[in-house]
């Protein structure tokens, strides 16, 4: 799954770290939800939209299929 994280963390300012704290994971889980590596919990993904202030639908999106 694609996603918006990294875009929206830097347009706030945030290090990956800062992120992590306000939602309560590890600086690694930021890092791999913003690589594509780890697709983050709904609830995750609902703390992550709230945060931001924007629809899940506008953050997470399906890669591209072939």
């Amino acid at each position: 799954m694609k996603s918006r994280v990294r875009e929206l963390r830097e347009a706030h300012g945030w290090s990956q770290a800062q992120l992590a704290e306000r939602l309560e994971v590890s600086r690694q889980t930021v890092n791999a939800i913003e690589t594509g590596k780890y697709d983050p919990s709904l609830p995750l993904a609902f703390r992550i939209a709230a945060l931001f202030d924007t629809a899940i639908e506008s953050i997470f999106f399906p890669e591209a299929s072939a």
